[in-house]
C-alpha cells in the first residue's frame, strides 16, 4: 500500500491516518487511491468501525494545489472532474460503509480536509484543531460534501458565513454549535477516539449500521414515510442474534457480548 496511508487493523476495527504531514496531509491521486483501497479493505474484513485521523501536526488541507496549479497546467483544471473522480466517491463509500466512522481532527481540517471530517459519523476535534472553509480564498466552493454538511448540521447563516469569509472555526465553538460531536484536550484526542471506536467495534453494529443510514436518509423523506422505514429497520434489528444477546443481558445483569449480527 502507499505510504500515503497508514492502515491498521486492530481486529474488529480499523484505524487509519492519513500520511503526508509534510504536506499537512493534502490529498494528491495517489493519497485519495490509498485511502479508498484502506476503506474497500475494511468493509470487505467486515470492519465493524473505522477511525480516521491525520499524521503530524494537522489533520488534512484539503487539495494539494501544486497538483491543480493552472500557471502550470496548459489550460484550467477541469474541478468538477477532480470532484466527481475522487471527492464525490470519498464522501460516498464513508457515508456507505455500514459501520460507525470516527474522525480524531488532530490539527487544522481546511478545504476539502474540513468537509472531509463531516462526511464521517462520529466527529472528535483537538482544541487546538480549527475548520476552516478556505475555499472562498482561491475562488471555489465548498466541495467534498461541505455545501450540504454544513447548512444541515448548523444553518444557513452559519454555513454562509463560514464558506464566504473563510473564518477558522476553533474546534471548541464548532462543538457548541452543534457541528462536531466533541472538542478533546490534545493529549486525550487519540486514546478517546481509539476507545470510541474499539466501543463500537464491540457493540451491535447492525443496529448501529441501521441508526446510521436511518439518520442519513431522514433527509428523503416526510415524516410518516421515515417512520415506516424506522419499523423495517426495527424489524431486522429485532430478528438480530444481537437484539437477543441485549435483552438477556439487560435481564440477567451483565454485559452484553455482541457479535455485530
Amino acid at each position: 500500500m502507499s505510504e500515503t496511508i497508514k492502515c491498521i487493523d486492530h481486529d474488529g476495527w480499523f484505524e487509519i491516518t492519513l500520511n503526508r504531514p509534510d504536506r499537512l496531509n493534502s490529498f494528491n491521486e495517489e493519497m485519495h487511491l490509498a485511502l479508498r483501497d484502506c476503506l474497500n479493505n475494511a468493509q470487505q474484513a467486515s470492519a465493524r468501525a473505522v477511525l480516521l485521523t491525520g499524521a503530524g501536526r494537522g489533520f488534512c488541507a484539503g487539495q494539494d494545489l501544486g497538483d491543480r496549479d493552472p500557471s502550470k497546467m496548459t489550460g484550467p483544471p477541469d474541478l468538477g472532474a477532480t470532484v466527481r473522480t475522487f471527492y464525490a466517491p470519498l464522501v460516498k463509500q464513508i457515508r456507505d460503509l455500514p459501520c460507525p466512522v470516527v474522525c480524531a481532527v488532530n490539527g487544522v481540517a481546511a478545504g476539502a480536509g474540513a468537509n472531509l471530517a463531516l462526511a464521517c459519523d462520529i466527529v472528535l476535534a483537538a482544541k487546538s484543531a480549527k475548520f476552516i472553509q478556505s475555499f472562498a480564498k482561491v475562488g471555489l466552493i465548498p466541495d467534498t460534501g461541505g455545501s450540504w454538511h454544513l447548512p444541515h448540521l448548523i444553518g444557513e447563516a452559519r454555513a454562509k458565513g463560514l464558506a464566504m469569509t473563510a473564518e477558522p472555526l476553533i474546534s471548541e465553538k464548532a462543538e457548541e454549535w452543534g457541528m462536531i460531536w466533541k472538542s478533546v484536550e490534545d493529549a486525550d484526542l487519540m486514546q478517546v477516539a481509539r476507545d470510541m471506536t474499539a466501543g463500537f467495534a464491540k457493540g451491535p453494529t447492525l443496529g448501529l449500521a441501521l441508526t446510521k443510514e436511518a439518520i442519513q436518509t431522514s433527509w428523503d423523506s416526510d415524516l410518516l414515510t421515515h417512520i415506516d422505514k424506522e419499523a423495517n429497520y426495527m424489524k431486522r434489528c429485532g430478528e438480530s442474534a444481537d437484539y437477543a444477546e441485549g435483552v438477556s443481558a439487560f435481564l440477567q445483569k451483565r454485559a452484553a457480548e455482541f457479535k455485530g449480527r
